[in-house]
């Protein structure tokens, strides 16, 4: 990992090697990697995983253990581009489980890591060059409490 330029660390409060094995059960191109113990006392209970790595979709990850002191927020989240709505329900439906929605086709999953589920297809309506269509997305996307619906962005777009 240490040869990795990015590596992305996310602080759990012992629940990396669960949440590596969730996202990995999500993202079929992924592996896992290494897996780090507590070796003293000192550090926790002794055998109890401290961080795992793995890689989805070409993104480096290091889970660590690191306990209750930090928690997950919406400064930070994870895009997932999709081609369709049957991806965007694919990843949705995943990622949501335990977890809740939120605006706009942003989530939290059930280890409190935001999420966006975005289709490829609201770049180009929300940056359309009629700024009347454009905005008309753009409201229709604010106005979504959840997951993202292709043909209702579609529908604003256009103007029905």
């Amino acid at each position: 990992m240490a040869d990795e330029k990015l590596t992305t660390c996310l602080w759990f409060d012992g629940q990396a090697e669960e949440a590596a094995n969730f996202y990995l059960s999500i993202f079929k191109n992924g592996a896992l990697g290494g897996v780090t113990r507590v070796q003293e006392a000192s550090q926790g209970e002794l055998g109890a995983v401290l961080t795992v790595e793995f890689e989805v979709n070409g993104q480096k990850f290091l889970g660590l253990n690191g306990g209750p002191q930090f928690t997950f927020n919406e400064a930070i989240s994870f895009m997932v581009h999709c081609d369709d709505q049957d991806e965007v329900d694919y990843y949705w439906d995943r990622l949501v489980e335990g977890g809740q929605e939120a605006p706009c086709g942003w989530l939290k999953d059930k280890f409190g890591v935001s999420w966006q589920v975005v289709p490829k297809v609201l770049y180009e309506l929300v940056g359309d060059s009629d700024p009347e269509k454009a905005k008309r997305a753009t409201e229709a996307m604010l106005a979504t409490h959840g997951k993202l619906d292709i043909a209702a962005l579609k529908k604003a777009h256009a103007g029905g």
